[in-house]
């Protein structure tokens, strides 16, 4: 499901690269070796947010900093939007950005990766391109991302896996399964073999990424959470989301096909009769190992 917040001054805003004179934002970094991990601002994590609506990114932004367990100044946003159409691209020095901070979120959004490119708006084309930036800079590096729901059309499409509407699933509570590779892995730590999660969404890999490992398996959508490299992450169910954040988040997107019409009221009953509370240990753990990670 989508999302993204416009946050005030205790919400730092990353850099821009190449904005206007009268820009809010501070100035770019000087651009780093990304593989020099010394150089790296010790635990702090920069979240990614692409939603348009002010309430839902200030709300998603809450929710990732609360249920990640980051403390003030921890977790930087940085909202992709409208506003790119009027700088030049790329907007941001990635692979710096990248340098800087010791992970990258990637949390929900309303955009859709394998819609047909005529239906897309100047918006999201331009979004897409500037995360396909990111991915990049993140993956030449080998740098910690997690990728919430939308991670798995982005970085599954980027690394070459198959993203369509095969696996689309109701928003609602789903049980979903670790595998072998799941257990062992340490964002999933602590989490038991089988647990409910909240999902959401209209497309869903159907063929995981070349060197792709499962973490997370569901039934109704095979990949629920996958691994790519050593440290990059995406999950298809929302560990950035409690059962009162799933609630909120479907009343302001009620209307863009993630339940069926005439069904908010069921919908909004299964959710409030199963507590989905493992999920947000897999945004803990991702800032947990990664926050002091000296390689």
């Amino acid at each position: 499901m989508p999302s993204t917040p416009e946050t005030d001054d205790a919400h730092r805003t990353a850099p821009a690269r190449n904005a206007p004179a009268n820009a809010t934002c501070a100035t770019t970094p000087a651009r780093r070796d990304p593989a020099d991990a010394t150089r790296r601002t010790p635990g702090t994590f920069l979240l990614i947010q692409t939603r348009p609506e002010d309430d839902a990114a200030a709300s998603e932004f809450e929710a990732v900093q609360r249920l990640g367990g980051f403390v003030a100044d921890q977790l930087v946003p940085l909202r992709l939007g409208a506003e790119l159409l009027d700088r030049p691209a790329p907007t941001h020095d990635w692979p710096a950005l990248v340098a800087e901070h010791a992970g990258v979120v990637l949390s929900g959004s309303p955009y859709t990766t394998s819609d047909a490119p005529e239906t897309k708006s100047a918006v999201q084309h331009r979004v897409e391109a500037e995360l396909r930036l990111l991915l990049e800079a993140v993956t030449a590096a080998d740098s910690p991302f997690l990728g919430c729901c939308y991670g798995v059309g982005t970085l599954g499409r980027f690394a070459g896996g198959t993203v369509d509407t095969t696996y689309g699933e109701s928003a609602g509570p789903v049980e979903v399964a670790l595998t072998d590779d799941g257990a062992a892995d340490p964002v999933l730590a602590g989490l038991p073999p089988r647990f409910h999660a909240y999902v959401g969404h209209k497309e869903a890999l159907t063929t995981p990424p070349p060197g792709a490992v499962t973490l997370v398996r569901g039934q109704a959508c095979p990949v629920q959470m996958f691994r790519l490299g050593r440290h990059q992450y995406a999950t298809q169910f929302h560990p950035e989301l409690d059962q009162a954040g799933v609630l909120e988040r479907l009343r302001i997107y009620r209307d863009h096909g993630y339940m069926a019409p005439g069904d908010a009221a069921a919908t909004f009953a299964r959710i409030e009769a199963i507590d989905a509370d493992q999920p947000p240990r897999v945004l803990e753990n991702f800032r947990r190992v990664y926050e002091s990670r000296a390689d």
